[in-house]
């Protein structure tokens, strides 16, 4: 069904019945980014001449992209974009739409970056980011670190499809980082002074039972932590420090029942200072320890 009127007000008032009725429940901001991603209008613009019409075609792609997002499509592959650390990444079906929490892993490397507690290497900093996707973490990182001309950043995922779409993330935000195709660190080359991570972490049995957004769109090989969802820790952690310079920092996101578990295989695996980090909502989200064998 079409809205049948041609005022932004009246458009935009279908489409938060629409997502409403499907149970969407961000129904309202949802329905106005996609006004705002179909015609340009901002808020300002949109309060002070709430009945200027609206485009025939505009309105006709508006209400496809609302039928869709009453499919569950995530809003994030309607407009193919999403914000991370005040930055537009573009994303698809084949990488992991980026989480605000998220965002702990980067700002925690940032302030090791800060201190200057990463070793360096012929006199910059190497950097490699594990199960890179989109590339949000790393090029987060080059980005809003202070002396991102000596950062080295390589970015590596099992996903060739992925990788495109992190190559084509660098190009836009004019960010210089290599991406390598493979296996965890079956390609990966030389040692780095640090190593951030946020791998597949959910309980196999558990995706099931995730949002419709996320078990239907996102890539099922950035879900899937296998039985325990520790699978990739343990693998990551075990080779990790022969990739790492000595006092070399290891820093993974981590689901907010795994930073016990986490925390005493960094142990194990010779890592010291192993920390939980919380995120803003007081979860438990990354684990790093400094490589000391």
């Amino acid at each position: 069904m079409k809205p049948v009127t041609e005022t932004m007000q009246d458009t935009y008032e279908w489409g938060k019945n629409r997502l409403k009725q499907a149970g969407i429940q961000e129904y309202v901001l949802d329905a106005w980014y996609l006004l705002e991603y179909v015609t340009g209008i901002d808020r300002t613009r949109y309060y002070a001449e709430p009945k200027q019409e609206i485009e025939r075609e505009q309105k006709l792609r508006y209400a496809c992209l609302i039928e869709k997002r009453q499919k569950r499509v995530p809003l994030q592959h309607l407009t193919g974009e999403q914000e991370f650390m005040g930055l537009k990444f573009k994303v698809n079906e084949h990488v992991l739409i980026p989480r605000q929490d998220t965002e702990t892993l980067v700002e925690t490397a940032l302030e090791f970056l800060q201190k200057e507690e990463v070793p360096e290497k012929r006199g910059g900093i190497h950097l490699l980011d594990m199960c890179t996707g989109s590339g949000c973490i790393l090029l987060s990182i080059l980005h809003w670190a202070k002396e991102k001309s000596r950062i080295k950043g390589i970015g590596a995922d099992i996903s060739k499809e992925a990788l495109a779409v992190a190559k084509e993330n660098a190009k836009a935000l004019m960010l210089c980082a290599e991406f390598i195709e493979g296996n965890l660190f079956e390609n990966i080359k030389g040692k780095f002074g640090m190593i951030v991570s946020n791998p597949p972490y959910i309980r196999t049995s558990e995706i099931e039972n995730l949002e419709p957004e996320v078990r239907n769109y996102d890539p099922i090989q950035a879900l899937d932590g296998k039985c325990d969802g520790l699978h990739f820790y343990r693998e990551i952690i075990r080779i990790s420090g022969t990739y790492l310079e000595k006092r070399g920092i290891l820093l993974l996101e981590i689901g907010c029942d795994q930073g016990a578990e986490v925390k005493v295989m960094m142990h194990k695996n010779g890592y010291s200072n192993v920390t939980v980090k919380k995120d803003l909502a007081g979860l438990d989200r990354v684990v790093w320890g400094v490589y000391d064998r």
